[in-house]
């Protein structure tokens, strides 16, 4: 049993979050870590106010010099190349524990001996490795970037892959992150899924004829290759979130796609109960949003890699029991996905088996594994 009391109740701790600017999968992992270190002090470098959830809010939360750059709350991305110096001017040498959560740069906080630094890593620096032709090299990167990014990233590279022996104790956020932890850094890490909240969906609603997008409209996202596909498929198309790339995606869409924009966590739960499917086209290090649609009764039709893998089940002619909760497709391609759609068409999914696959990724789950490898750290601290 999980003790009720929290860990590092008097002690001095730290949490770093690369950014706060929406509540997105990894501001629902820094939810919990919230509630189990509430009176930590919170590092980070660029803060919007009122974007993240009232437990985030209520937090001491301390920005960098970048959160004060003009247009900062805006776009952030684009003082990329400062922030590691950033984070680099923080003080933690009067902390007795750091944990971060990272995707960018917060893995590189300095913990002072005997101070330890636990690290939940969504993924080595995503703009650098895995993702720097997406976000760096594509159709609608200018001329000035292409010249310049090369060269910064090489840095951050070699800073990111510098800073990894900073943190004691690696957490990923799947197995697929946790071969690139393997690869980049050269360290072992836990895998440790990153919480969905069961209870915030529902599934007895009448499902509608439409299908949806729950993303930010970047390249490595690949919508794209979904608006297109709608447009041949003639079918309805509903997507949430903004991003660069809306201007773009508007222009290519057909009629029946409609573009919401930012939409609450109420209206996004209420579009997952209704919905056809979600469409997932893009590879994610692993991807909260399918199985917010799985806890909500809606099948997941996914490009067939990365965190995908560890969170869709696809129909196995071999195994008649194995209930699927999605169709994969091979190729970020119109005509794979379109293909995809109309195998989904001819499945009936089980709502209750969605559900309960869903289920297996409940916060209280995250919380509990969470609040023991804390606990043993405390211990390890005081050197039980």
């Amino acid at each position: 049993m999980v003790s009720s009391r929290l860990p590092f109740a008097g002690r001095r701790v730290a949490i770093v979050h690369d950014w706060l600017t929406g509540m997105r999968g990894g501001e629902w992992v820094l939810d919990v870590v919230c509630e189990l270190l509430p009176d930590a002090t919170l590092f980070t470098l660029v803060h919007i106010p009122g974007r993240l959830g009232p437990r985030i809010e209520r937090m001491r939360i301390k920005t960098s010099f970048v959160d004060r750059l003009p247009g900062a709350h805006r776009m952030h991305q684009r003082y990329l190349p400062l922030f590691p110096r950033a984070l680099e001017q923080f003080d933690f040498s009067d902390f007795d524990f750091i944990f971060s959560t990272s995707h960018c740069v917060a893995k590189g906080a300095a913990a002072s001996p005997p101070a330890r630094h636990v690290c939940y890593c969504h993924t080595p620096m995503r703009y650098v490795w895995k993702f720097f032709d997406s976000y760096f090299n594509n159709k609608e990167t200018g001329l000035l970037t292409r010249a310049v990014m090369p060269g910064v990233a090489r840095y951050l590279r070699r800073w990111d892959k510098n800073t990894a022996d900073r943190v004691d104790r690696y957490l990923a956020n799947s197995r697929n992150v946790a071969g690139r932890i393997r690869s980049i850094y050269g360290r072992s890490s836990e895998v440790l899924y990153p919480p969905v909240d069961i209870a915030r969906f529902r599934s007895d609603r009448p499902r509608e004829n439409f299908f949806l997008i729950v993303s930010a409209l970047v390249p490595y996202k690949q919508v794209e290759i979904a608006v297109e596909a709608f447009r041949k498929l003639d079918r309805e198309l509903v997507i949430v979130g903004r991003g660069p790339e809306r201007i773009h995606l508007e222009r290519i869409a057909g009629p029946k796609t409609r573009f919401i924009g930012w939409a609450n966590d109420e209206e996004v739960a209420r579009l997952y109960s209704t919905a056809r499917a979600l469409l997932f086209p893009g590879e994610e290090d692993f991807g909260i949003v399918p199985l917010e649609a799985q806890a909500s009764g809606c099948p997941v039709i996914a490009l067939r890699v990365g965190g995908a893998l560890e969170t869709v089940v696809s129909p196995d002619p071999t195994d008649p029991d194995r209930q699927p909760t999605g169709v994969f497709f091979d190729e970020p391609s119109v005509e794979h996905l379109i293909d995809a759609v109309r195998r989904l068409e001819k499945i009936e999914f089980s709502t209750e088996a969605l559900r309960r696959h869903a289920s297996r990724f409940d916060r209280p789950i995250f919380r509990d594994r969470l609040k023991q490898i804390l606990f043993s750290e405390e211990r390890r601290l005081v050197g039980e």
